[in-house]
């Protein structure tokens, strides 16, 4: 930053004011290492004591679902003990008889078992099968009937070595499912080893039930469960929760499997639809196991109700440190503050006008530019009428003399609409082009622009959308990237302009979603660093020598890629190119074909008096020239310097075909009041707006009117007063 020497003298007197002997950095620091330190060390232990707790909160939770387990075994593998051997007894009661025997002694056998079931609680009823699985004798039933379970599973015991083997069927499969219980089946051998049949009993649901509900009378998130060896459920307390809980435990089958006996695991359970902790045990050697288990959320809220408090305790004179600390922390801000706050004041005062200064140099520089534009094209449009007279009056002599006349002034408008374009004020004359055969028939001029070293590769697929942008400045910015382009490839090489269609789903900068045509022009030169990346598109900024560039290009670039609704994007890295990237808003419809240019050759002077023009132009050399050239092509016309004139003109009853009015002008009328005021007085009069600044071009399109853009060529005017008058084309 530079300041002036009246700005240093003032600082340096703020300088001189006395700085309180305190150390603000270090003060800062030791407070901000204490405050962390508050924080770190309690959380550090905090975090240590509760894994600590919440894994001893967990292993005291599984050693109390297994001593849980082994009771529930025990239990489990006393009924089945006692329950076995009283199978003994009625199989030695029964002995070999065969079926018809048995029917025999029906009664008894009923009264037997019968007298057996009621002396075991944990028995709900016994039954005997015969071979062929018909049901010979019951301790519920007599006389039994017809009952059958059918003959596979009395022969399915005929292909076992295990003459002691049992066979656990699910609830209600074989005994009544009303009665809620399980059965367990016994097979029975004569001596030859031939199966006889079938002994069923069947065991109650309920006596497990109830003692499990005991077992779990102390904590009611423990679970307590029998399951047969295929994970099949048995008897389950409390109830599974899930809406719709398996009949099958899968995850108890899938331990099984690694470990037969018994193990501990953490699970999700299907049943209770919940994470839990489970112990399994094996019931002795019956294909039976029992499970205790309780919820990981429990343990867990048990945990932190627990441990809770404790850290709460522990964090309530850390809390009363950490607001002492940052207490102290903002009242060293507020004194830190006090003392430095002239420095930023005087900071912000400086940049502030700084930009302030740069803003209002800008803002001059834009007007400046538009204003000599503007004048500037008031000249030509008396240059070219002039030159038209001459031409239409065959030249008399001068006819090398007007044509260079005619290139200067072509050059001449370049230049003004470049400076319009970069003050963001010069009037598009939009067209929908086809992109790809534009490029075509510019690219010989394009390359015109190149050295001969710079190779121009275009490359533009077929299904390139068509754009709608004024042509002429499209044109001119790939003059402008070309000729840039050459400078940045003093020894040659390779300028590229590609074509695409993209999508932009969400903004990007002044990028607003939606559908675009993007012209990639690269080239492989020195490229940019980043600084001058930042300043690129400023207008007047140039990295070229005093008489190489001025600073337009790039700027004329920008503003007509937002003109025509887009952007420009730029990337360059040092030493291997830069790549500018135009992107246009799509266009809709097909390109017209441009119209066979009319020839050069003068044109008669007409004579016939074909119509009367009320030319409204404060520039009286431009109302001249005009009214010179509307003279050659037979009509009449009528100057005033004001809308106002041209106002009470049309009041006090003058008509005329045709009102041609410029925009800008002095009174309180200027030409888009004069054009509004006439449409609703006079519909159906023909009127006509010449403008030179972009602004205005919009507001004019606004209201209804054709509009002429300064400089315009006299061909326009022309087509103009043939739309006015038709019988004369």
């Amino acid at each position: 930053m530079i300041i002036n020497p009246e700005a240093s003298a003032s600082e340096s007197s703020a300088l001189d004011i006395p700085v309180p002997p305190r150390d603000f950095g270090s003060t800062r620091r030791m407070l901000i290492a204490a405050f962390v330190a508050s924080i770190v060390t309690p959380l550090l232990f905090l975090a240590a004591y509760g894994y600590f707790g919440y894994q001893t909160r967990i292993t005291d939770s599984s050693e109390g679902i297994d001593r849980l387990t082994r009771v529930a075994e025990e239990q489990a593998v006393k009924v089945l003990d006692v329950t076995h051997e009283m199978s003994l007894r009625v199989m030695a009661f029964l002995g070999e008889d065969g079926d018809a025997q048995i029917r025999a002694r029906q009664l008894s056998l009923h009264n037997f078992l019968a007298d057996t079931t009621r002396r075991l609680p944990s028995v709900a009823s016994i039954a005997i099968f015969g071979r062929k699985g018909n049901l010979l004798a019951s301790s519920s039933v007599y006389p039994v009937g017809l009952q059958s379970i059918g003959d596979r599973l009395v022969l399915s015991f005929a292909r076992r070595d295990d003459e002691t083997s049992a066979d656990i069927s699910q609830p209600g499969q074989i005994s009544d499912p009303a009665g809620d219980a399980f059965d367990v089946t016994l097979p029975r051998y004569d001596a030859n080893g031939h199966v006889l049949g079938v002994l069923v009993v069947s065991l109650r649901r309920e006596y497990f039930n109830s003692f499990y509900e005991r077992l779990t009378t102390h904590d009611r998130a423990l679970t307590v469960g029998l399951f047969r060896s295929d994970g099949t459920t048995l008897v389950r307390t409390p109830a599974p929760r899930a809406r719709r809980a398996p009949t099958s435990n899968q995850p108890l089958v899938d331990a099984m499997r690694v470990n037969r006996q018994g193990g501990r695991i953490k699970v999700f359970s299907a049943l209770d639809g919940v994470e839990k902790l489970l112990v399994y045990r094996q019931v002795g050697s019956y294909p039976l196991y029992v499970t205790a288990g309780i919820p990981v959320s429990t343990v867990t809220y048990r945990w932190l109700r627990h441990d809770g408090f404790i850290a709460i305790a522990t964090l309530v004179p850390c809390v009363g440190i950490w607001f002492l600390v940052l207490f102290s922390l903002h009242r060293l801000k507020r004194e830190r503050t006090a003392w430095e706050r002239w420095k930023a004041e005087f900071g912000m005062r400086v940049s502030a006008e700084t930009t302030s200064r740069q803003m209002r140099r800008m803002g001059a520089l834009g007007n400046l530019v538009a204003s000599v534009a503007h004048d500037f094209n008031n000249l030509l449009m008396v240059v070219k009428a002039n030159m038209e007279l001459a031409r239409r009056k065959n030249f008399t002599g001068l006819e090398k003399e007007v044509i260079a006349v005619e290139r200067a002034s072509a050059t001449a408008e370049v230049l003004a609409r470049r400076l319009l374009s970069v003050a963001r004020k010069q009037p598009l004359r939009e067209e929908l082009i086809d992109v790809r055969n534009w490029l075509e028939q510019e690219a010989s001029l394009i390359e015109m622009s190149l050295s001969e070293r710079v190779r121009l590769r275009i490359t533009s697929p077929a299904e390139v959308w068509p754009t709608c942008v004024d042509p002429t400045e499209l044109q001119s910015a790939l003059l402008n990237l070309a000729v840039n382009a050459k400078d940045a490839m003093p020894k040659g090489g390779d300028f590229s302009i590609r074509c695409e269609n993209v999508v932009i789903e969400t903004a990007k900068g002044s990028l607003k979603p939606g559908e675009y045509v993007v012209i990639v022009c690269s080239d492989t030169g020195v490229g940019m660093s980043y600084a001058v990346m930042q300043r690129a598109f400023e207008p007047l900024f140039t990295t070229k020598a005093a008489s190489a560039g001025t600073g337009l290009g790039l700027a004329q670039v920008m503003a007509m890629c937002e003109q025509a609704g887009g952007a420009a994007r730029l990337e360059s890295v040092e030493g291997e190119g830069s790549t500018i990237s135009l992107f246009l808003p799509r266009g809709f419809g097909q390109p017209e074909a441009k119209a066979t240019e009319s020839s050069t050759q003068a044109q008669p002077i007409a004579e016939a008096i074909k119509g009367s023009v009320l030319l409204v132009e404060d520039n009286e050399e431009v109302a001249a020239g005009l009214s010179a050239v509307l003279e050659v092509f037979g009509w009449q016309s009528r100057h005033e310097l004001t809308g106002d004139a041209a106002l009470g003109l049309l009041d006090d009853g003058a008509s005329f075909n045709l009102i041609l009015s410029d925009i800008q002008m002095p009174g309180i009328n200027n030409g888009i009041d004069v054009a509004e005021k006439v449409r609703r007085r006079w519909p159906k009069q023909a009127i006509a707006l010449m403008t030179g600044y972009a602004d205005e071009f919009e507001r004019a399109k606004n209201a209804g009117v054709t509009i002429l853009s300064k400089p315009f060529n006299i061909d326009d005017l022309q087509a103009l007063l043939h739309s006015v008058n038709p019988a004369i084309r």
